[in-house]
């Protein structure tokens, strides 16, 4: 089926303007959902090919706001469906993603088109970090743990092609970026970028509880902890086949990555 037309939920998200931007790059036409338009969804499905389904961040009850969209798009005759998972869901220390496992199930018995990505962290995550003159990075967890982490810009990209070809109904990719990196790999390579060492620092989890975490959601603030104890333990690693494959090209090197979203503004 051509897809000329792609409702993106969670379009006004970092990932969802990146899926938005790869799509347009490929002249595709796209519905951007947010918040607003949630609420009238059948309106602003009117005319969709295809969708591509972003939760909220650290969603309180995830499964049942995949399984309200996938509903309305059924009934609306949106039969194409990819959505934006997690590396890894299937981590019971994890709630956010044994939430994403669940919402993936909802995806799999409750569409006949579809297809998951599951991205490992972004690259981007460290950026606001890094902008300050006097940029460290202080994390909870081990810096010495491997993560895949990956570029965002090549993570959209591959939503992009999934969503444009029916090769890839029916089909789970984990997206890893080029290589399994630590804390200590981005700090040495965002020092390249900026030409200046960057430091990092461990903090404990309570330590952070009590300081970057203490402004949010209670619930919110266990689920990250929770997720930085398992961090702790095992990183996160994700191998670069998949993505490699989808893009065509190996992954963006974390410090390409790194250049390109430090330059300067102009």
């Amino acid at each position: 089926m051509a897809v000329r037309r792609v409702a993106v939920v969670g379009a006004n998200g970092k990932t969802g303007r990146a899926v938005t931007s790869a799509l347009h790059a490929r002249e595709v036409a796209v519905t951007a959902i947010g918040r607003a338009e949630l609420a009238s969804l059948p309106s602003a499905l009117e005319g969709a090919d295809a969708l591509y389904l972003i939760a909220p961040n650290m969603h309180e009850d995830e499964p049942a706001f995949v399984r309200r969209i996938l509903a309305v798009a059924r009934t609306e005759g949106v039969r194409r469906v990819a959505y934006h998972s997690v590396a890894a869901p299937y981590a019971p220390a994890m709630p956010h993603h044994v939430g994403k496992a669940e919402a993936e199930n909802a995806v799999r018995t409750g569409s006949s088109d579809w297809t998951i990505l599951q991205p490992c962290a972004y690259v981007q995550n460290f950026v606001p970090a890094l902008r300050p003159d006097d940029s460290a990075l202080r994390v909870a967890y081990s810096p010495r743990k491997p993560f895949g982490l990956v570029d965002l810009a090549d993570v959209a990209e591959a939503a992009a092609t999934v969503l444009l070809s029916d090769t890839h109904i029916g089909a789970t990719y984990e997206l890893g970026g080029p290589d399994l990196v630590d804390v200590h790999d981005v700090a040495r390579a965002a020092g390249q970028v900026l030409g200046r060492e960057v430091p990092v620092s461990r903090i404990s989890v309570e330590a952070w509880r009590e300081n970057d975490g203490s402004n949010l959601d209670s619930r919110v603030r266990d689920w990250l902890a929770a997720m930085f104890d398992y961090y702790d333990e095992h990183g996160l690693p994700v191998g670069s086949l998949p993505l490699t494959v989808l893009l065509g090209r190996e992954p963006t090197p974390l410090e390409a990555t790194l250049r390109r979203e430090l330059r300067p503004a102009r």
